[in-house]
């Protein structure tokens, strides 16, 4: 299976403490920047599929904003209930301006 990388956004147009949503082959991502460190993330809360990129970026953590789940976007893990199933994460590389993920 062929791994390929993509660009998925430029460095400028995601803040530190910001998140941008962009389509990919693997469906809506979450781009966030925590501190100049890039992280991708599913851009759907597992608990109630809710868009996550809505939700408030604190530190490493996103809040869902329907129900107050929140995971840590570096890991996917949840965080506290009601969300007990982790999101899939993407690892981002930056690539001079652009910010790349892999897809196989």
């Amino acid at each position: 299976m062929a791994v390929t990388a993509i660009t998925i956004a430029k460095v400028s147009e995601i803040p530190p403490g910001k998140v941008k949503v962009v389509e990919t082959p693997a469906g809506r991502l979450a781009v966030c920047n925590v501190g100049g460190r890039f992280y991708a993330i599913d851009d759907l809360c597992t608990h109630d599929g809710g868009s996550l990129d809505q939700g408030t970026l604190a530190g490493q953590e996103i809040e869902c904003p329907r129900h107050g789940a929140r995971f840590d976007v570096t890991t996917g893990k949840p965080q506290c209930l009601p969300a007990v199933v982790p999101v899939k994460t993407y690892p981002v590389k930056v690539v001079g301006q652009d910010l790349q993920i892999e897809m196989s």
